[in-house]
């Protein structure tokens, strides 16, 4: 079974877009067809962006209730990591080393982003760094090999 964390930037997309890619990506972990870890750090980072970010509330139409529902279903759909290992300077933007911590301490295949400055990594320890689209195409992959 693949194993992937999302960052905040794609289950923020889920929540926002539930038709879309991301919120397609988070049923299938919810269904169980890959395994989803996250970390505090994730989670939080996804109900700062959902709460307190006024041109997210501006332009997406929800109740603090609805974003606190999502995050809750976040934490039942996922395997939480702790803890995570320090490391620093591994990402062009430090405040995204938390996401590959996280990754790592999982020991997941894939982080799931949008981000450039975590997909520039590409391979980082084992972990490859990859869009929501390349990572449904490896579970479409996965779901078409033969079950030995």
């Amino acid at each position: 079974m693949l194993s992937a964390v999302l960052d905040s930037s794609v289950l923020v997309s889920a929540f926002l877009t539930p038709h879309g890619l991301a919120a397609s990506l988070l049923a299938a972990a919810r269904q169980r067809e890959f395994s989803l870890s996250l970390s505090e750090h994730i989670l939080a980072e996804t109900q700062d962006v959902l709460l307190n970010q006024p041109h997210v509330r501006k332009r997406y139409p929800y109740t603090d209730e609805q974003a606190a529902r999502f995050c809750r279903a976040l934490r039942a759909a996922a395997s939480l990591v702790v803890p995570l290992p320090g490391i620093h300077g591994v990402v062009r933007d430090p405040n995204d080393d938390h996401v590959v911590a996280c990754a790592l301490a999982a020991s997941v295949g894939y982080l799931v982003t949008r981000d450039p400055d975590l997909l520039i990594l590409k391979v980082y320890q084992d972990v490859r760094m990859i869009t929501p689209v390349n990572f449904l195409r490896a579970l479409r992959e996965e779901a078409r090999r033969p079950k030995s």
